[in-house]
């Protein structure tokens, strides 16, 4: 039985951990993890998936990804740009991304990530996007007591270094580029500043 990893920080990231874990196939050979930062998530995927890559273009997090997941042979960290390294042409059965996609071309992206996903794989990609419109501004005022007292009871922190980003596209952009990419999508925002792409890949 494979061991859970357990979770060293608590952040808006990690929250959705748990989510991400829950939606890997069962029987999942191979998964990748786009933006890995210091392979937290990556190393709780090997308790999920035979064989786990982590990519991320920072080599300051590649490092710590690597230290990290050492005596792990089943986890590999690649550095490099997810939108042009060099993967394995046949696929991943899962793929998932936190808090990254927005650091690229987002459209480019995700049809990288369809294009890499087996058929009948899943996707998972949780991001960030800007208030656009008074309901996204009043979904944000909302929330910011939740969020503020949440961060405060669970003592939000995370490892330093960790490349930062404004997000360019709003709510509305994201979830509409995501439904014409990919069919079928779930598009869920979140309490806490995120939401998430959910997506399964027809099986021919």
């Amino acid at each position: 039985m494979r061991q859970a990893v357990p979770t060293p920080y608590w952040n808006t990231n990690v929250a959705r951990h748990a989510g991400i874990l829950r939606a890997v196939p069962e029987g999942c050979g191979d998964a990748l993890d786009v933006g890995c930062g210091d392979g937290l998530l990556a190393l709780k995927l090997t308790g999920r998936a035979d064989r786990v890559t982590g990519i991320d273009r920072s080599p300051e997090m590649i490092a710590r990804a690597r230290e990290l997941g050492a005596g792990h042979p089943a986890l590999t960290f690649v550095h490099g740009d997810f939108l042009t390294a060099r993967l394995p042409a046949d696929g991943y059965d899962f793929i998932c991304s936190v808090s990254t996609v927005h650091h690229m071309d987002f459209e480019a992206a995700l049809v990288r990530m369809r294009e890499l996903l087996r058929p009948g794989g899943a996707l998972v990609v949780v991001g960030l996007a800007r208030d656009a419109t008074p309901a996204d501004w009043a979904a944000t005022i909302a929330a910011a007591p939740f969020v503020r007292i949440t961060k405060v009871l669970r003592r939000a922190g995370g490892p330093g270094g960790m490349p930062v980003a404004d997000p360019q596209m709003s709510y509305g952009q994201v979830r509409a580029t995501a439904r014409r990419l990919l069919p079928g999508v779930h598009y869920r925002r979140h309490v806490l500043r995120r939401y998430s792409l959910t997506w399964s890949k027809p099986a021919p």
